[in-house]
Order: structure tokens, then sequence, then C-alpha cells
């Protein structure tokens, strides 16, 4: 089962693309095994602690997640045989706090009914080192781990490879910031030139200098800077609203067949402006990151 993570397929957007604009790719995340590109993720940082000796045979796994991260990792830590702790939020969508329990995750949940406050993730960060220390569990530390962003990097030489390596432009919405990391290290391995531009919610546009705020898109906008995210990794931030990325959700379902969820529209949003700047003959990459069933009872789709 942990071998059919990845080699995802690649599909060009033909419907929402405007006349003249570049071409957009989107790698269909969803088809790993959860869903979500997360699977790469989770697997890099076990396997990287297991082969390090930071984790143990049998011990337990802590983290703090929105739900996705610790779906991929509640899948992997039930074929390597550790139990998991995962603490999370009603903030996150209901379908993936139930898909956790599903794999065998134990969860803790925080209440937040304002949704994805400035606060949130802090909160979620501070109980989750507390429950490790209680447990002498090993917490992955999503935000912090490196493992993850070289888990990443497969996912940017399958786009050079599937796309003959012509990519003008890649673009993805940031939470850990590790698959835009890993993508677009891979992708400048061989394309020095490729612009690399950040997605964030317009609502707590940190990245762009403006102040944290709550939103309600899934998988970022953390209210702060990724700590592995430096000035230098990317060429520009594009803020996108969220009733702009659930709208491009539900056109992307509609007209292009690609059933995701709202950081999935973000990306579909900042893709398609880069597009237009770029014009015809250059081409855009982005992903889709998981599949719209997370999102049914959300705003996106409700």
């Amino acid at each position: 089962m942990l071998e059919t993570i990845g080699k995802t397929p690649v599909v060009r957007l033909e419907r929402l693309v405007a006349p003249d604009s570049a071409e957009v790719w989107v790698k269909l995340e969803d088809r790993n095994p959860t869903g979500s590109y997360k699977d790469r993720m989770a697997l890099a940082m076990i396997e990287g602690a297991e082969r390090s000796g930071r984790l143990r045979p049998g011990q337990t796994v802590v983290e703090y997640t929105g739900g996705s991260t610790g779906t991929s990792l509640a899948l992997v830590c039930a074929l390597t045989a550790h139990p998991l702790k995962l603490i999370t939020s009603d903030a996150f969508a209901a379908e993936k706090l139930r898909t956790m329990r599903a794999l065998g995750a134990d969860l803790e949940v925080i209440e937040s009914p304002g949704g994805i406050t400035p606060e949130l993730i802090p909160a979620l960060q501070r109980r989750a080192a507390e429950l490790a220390e209680e447990l002498d569990g090993y917490q992955t530390d999503q935000f912090n781990n490196v493992d993850m962003v070289e888990g990443y990097e497969e996912l940017g030489r399958e786009l050079l490879d599937q796309l003959d390596g012509r990519i003008d432009a890649y673009c993805s919405y940031v939470g850990t910031a590790g698959a835009f990391l890993g993508v677009t290290r891979a992708l400048r391995t061989r394309l020095p030139e490729l612009h690399r531009a950040v997605v964030e919610p317009a609502e707590s546009a940190v990245l762009s200098g403006r102040p944290a705020g709550t939103h309600h898109i899934e998988g970022g906008g953390s209210g702060f800077r990724p700590p592995q995210l430096a000035e230098g990794s990317y060429d520009e931030v594009i803020a996108v609203p969220e009733a702009e990325a659930f709208a491009t959700a539900r056109r992307a379902a509609t007209e292009e067949g690609i059933f995701s969820g709202p950081s999935t529209g973000a990306n579909l949003v900042a893709a398609l402006a880069l597009a237009r700047r770029i014009g015809a003959g250059g081409r855009v990459a982005t992903v889709a990151v998981d599949s719209g069933l997370k999102y049914l009872a959300g705003p996106t789709y409700a």
C-alpha cells in the first residue's frame, strides 16, 4: 500500500483558461491512497525518523493537524505499527476528523467556533508538544520537519518528466510550505529561471505583509510565516480571497471534472492569473491537493 503513494497524473485545463493565456497543468494529488498529497509527506516523516533512530519501533507518534496530514499519518502509522495521537480542531472539516479516526488515530479536538483563527495553530502546536512529553512520544512537528520537504521533491521530479521539463511558473497554497519547497527545489534543478509563487488567503495575508486574520481555506494561512519558508525561496506572493477560492473550486468541478477543496481553488485562481500574465506559449503548473469529498459539509459546497 505504501508503494502506491505518488506517481499521480497531470492534466491540462481546457475551459477555465482565458484566451491568449499560458497553458495550466494540474497535478491530481487526490489519486494518492488517502486522497491527498500529504501521503507523500507522512511517509517521508515516518521513514526518515525510523532510519535516523529518532522514532523507535512501536513508539507513539504525536502531531497537530488540520486533518489531511493527520489522515496521511494515520494510514502510514497503521501500516508501520506506530500508535498515533493527533491534536486537531472542530474548525476543520468533520469528514477529516472522521477519516482520521477511521484509520485508527486517537484525536484530541480543540474547539474553535470562529474558524481558523491566528491563535488556533499555535494552540495546537503547544498541546502536541505537551502530549509528546507526557507519552514519551515522537512528535513529527510538521512545520519544522525537514524530512517532509524531501518527501515532496519526488512530486517535482514527476512534473518534470510528465511535462518534458518545460514549466515557466509554479504556484501552490502554503501551510507548512513543505510541498512548495520540495517541488520548487526539484524543479529548479533543471529550470533555474522558474517563477515560484506562494499562495495564501487574502483574509490572513501574512506573507504579503498584512495582519493575520480568520479565514476558511483549510491547509494553510496559519497566521505566521512557515519556519522553513525563507524569503529567498519564492519570487511572489499571491493572496486569494476565500470566496474566489470556493467559487473556482466549484467551477473546476463542473467545467474541468477536477473535484477538489478550497486550497486547490486558491491554487487555480493563482495559476490562472499567472497564465494570463505569461501569455500564450507559456506553461504554468500547480497542484490539486486533495479530494472535494473532504469538504462537502463546509462552505465550499454546502
